[in-house]
């Protein structure tokens, strides 16, 4: 079929500019700069096909100041020494495990862990109650299979297929999810490093470089228990949640910044007191105890990840660049707040409205949030 010369032309241009206006650039690409100059100050030994040394990815990771005067911005605001046995374990032939309750930055740190070693954090597949063996596997190209039968020219190789041929280093994503049989499709790849493909009588053997990077979580519902011989296969990595009040607010504004560009949206430089009460109420609720240790409380049944708290932020950073003047005010937070707490109707309904009538309505300066949070709840 011929495509006309118009349409042609609008798929050209479509792929010139897709890199350039991406509503979320792949990790290589936001940060280029960045991995540019860790890599020309980068003089430690680099392990095969890594595009940094360990040290540098490290340093990629947690932020830092090169010699030049170049500032690393901070990827992931957490121990040190998680990162630096997360970046070991992908130095030796043991796949890695970040493990963690959602909203604890796995997929992002999996993400940036893949681009500052292999340049390419694509080699993803994402885990669903559906993902088949071929998204592990291989697949086939049927019209080719078809017409000429199995053969190399129509086989379709699966992400993990092109990051062993290549040296990369490929992502699974919420590996928990994934069907328990398909699951242990990955145990040959991992513990082998070969991947048979018994229709040819041929196997594909990783080359030097490869490596897995997979995340999990065991609290949310559809979770399936990874078996005792794939967990023996990887190192795992606890990612906890943030520490400090301080730290967890310095984590939210930071993304919200990072959206916020994305988007377009105004600088919120006076929202700073609002993200740090987003962060208050999340945490309470979450631990289950005021900040000051004088109050028990009833937690809900959601998570209140930090992740959440991002996107109610975010959230009323539009409201307040669309529809207010700019400025981060408690209105905009409310209604975010609101739907992340209350995923229960009718338990969680009741935590937040003793939590709103016990502390909130009684905090010092917390009166306008307490009004406008009560005009979204009723």
């Amino acid at each position: 079929m011929t495509v006309p010369e118009t349409t042609a032309t609008t798929i050209a241009a479509v792929g010139e500019t897709s890199g350039a206006e991406a509503l979320r650039p792949h990790a290589e690409d936001a940060f280029a700069d960045e991995l540019k100059a860790l890599a020309a100050a980068d003089d430690r030994p680099r392990p095969a096909r890594w595009r940094l040394s360990p040290w540098a990815v490290a340093t990629y990771l947690q932020g830092g100041a090169l010699p030049d005067g170049t500032v690393i911005t901070p990827k992931y605001v957490g121990p040190r020494r998680l990162v630096e046995v997360a970046v070991t374990t992908l130095a030796t032939d043991r796949a890695l495990l970040l493990l963690g309750v959602p909203g604890t930055a796995k997929t992002w740190v999996s993400e940036h862990l893949a681009a500052a070693v292999s340049g390419d954090s694509t080699l993803l597949v994402q885990g669903t109650a559906g993902t088949p063996e071929e998204a592990v596997r291989y697949g086939w190209n049927y019209a080719q299979l078809l017409a000429h039968g199995p053969s190399r020219d129509a086989l379709v190789p699966s992400p993990l297929m092109r990051a062993m041929s290549d040296g990369m280093t490929a992502r699974v994503e919420e590996l928990t999810r994934i069907p328990a049989d398909v699951q242990d499709s990955l145990i040959t790849i991992l513990s082998e490093k070969t991947l048979p493909i018994p229709e040819l009588g041929q196997e594909v053997q990783a080359v030097r470089g490869f490596n897995v990077i997979a995340t999990a979580n065991d609290r949310d519902r559809g979770v399936n228990e990874l078996s005792s011989a794939l967990r023996r296969r990887f190192n795992t990595v606890v990612l906890p949640l943030p520490a400090t009040p301080d730290a967890e607010v310095d984590i939210v504004s930071r993304r919200v910044e990072q959206i916020g560009r994305s988007l377009d949206l105004p600088a919120a430089p006076e929202g700073l007191a609002e993200i740090r009460r987003v962060v208050t109420v999340f945490r309470e609720l979450r631990d289950g105890v005021t900040t000051d240790g004088r109050t028990k409380l009833k937690s809900p049944s959601g998570t209140l990840s930090t992740a959440e708290a991002i996107s109610v932020v975010t959230n009323g950073l539009a409201l307040a660049a669309h529809f207010g003047d700019g400025i981060l005010r408690p209105g905009d937070v409310a209604a975010g707040i609101l739907g992340a707490v209350v995923r229960d109707p009718a338990a969680d309904r009741v935590v937040w409205q003793e939590y709103l009538e016990t502390v909130v309505r009684e905090r010092d300066g917390w009166k306008d949030f307490y009004r406008a949070c009560r005009e979204v709840s009723v």
